[in-house]
């Protein structure tokens, strides 16, 4: 029988930390399983749990915020392999051994339209205003084909209908550059041929 692997934190330094406890502490205090002497770390800055096969990492009230890949978060946060956590002004790297195991086959996609949020994966990605468009209007419709003339009235009102399908071919193109990892192989925003695009989600 094969020994249990747990998921583990790296630091600068390079010592890993395994994250064998139900719960890990991270902090100033001795008492925490993970301390960090600095003077940007609370006492009792982050935790991360284990639920089942899921890790979530959490802030506990600290003053400075934790980081998870340049993002202060504001909520329980599930971890993934090779996430960026950013405690006070202390770097460590998530790794999980079982990541192979795990379902994988999508690119994550989050988008809070209001607030002009688009994340791939958790990272943030920077959208011109007709693409952060045209993904808002496919984001309104997930798994349904959008014609041409539906996307180009959605995307350039003001044109009246008069896009080119060369323009929305073009911002497709671009639109998958930022978000899909293989934009050759899109996995997200997929053409059906013939009728349009649609948004896997």
């Amino acid at each position: 029988m094969s020994e249990k692997r747990f998921p583990t934190l790296t630091d600068p330094t390079g010592r890993t930390h395994d994250l064998a406890e139900a719960t890990t502490m991270i902090g100033r205090a001795v008492e925490n399983e993970i301390v960090v002497s600095s003077k940007r770390i609370s006492r009792e800055h982050a935790c991360i749990r284990r639920e089942g096969w899921r890790v979530i990492l959490e802030d506990v009230g600290s003053t400075n915020g934790t980081f998870l890949n340049d993002q202060r978060i504001v909520e329980p946060m599930q971890l993934r392999d090779g996430d960026h956590i950013k405690v006070g002004d202390v770097l460590f790297v998530f790794h999980d051994p079982e990541v192979t195991y795990q379902d994988t086959m999508l690119p994550e996609l989050e988008m809070d339209i209001p607030a002009g949020i688009v994340r791939v994966n958790r990272q943030p990605v920077d959208l011109a205003p007709k693409e952060f468009e045209l993904l808002a209007y496919l984001f309104s419709q997930p798994n349904l084909v959008c014609s041409k003339d539906a996307i180009g009235t959605a995307v350039w009102p003001e044109y009246q209908g008069g896009v080119y399908d060369y323009q929305i071919e073009n911002l497709v193109r671009r639109l998958r550059t930022k978000l899909e990892p293989d934009p050759q192989n899109p996995q997200l925003l997929l053409t059906v041929r013939g009728r349009g695009y649609k948004l896997i989600l």
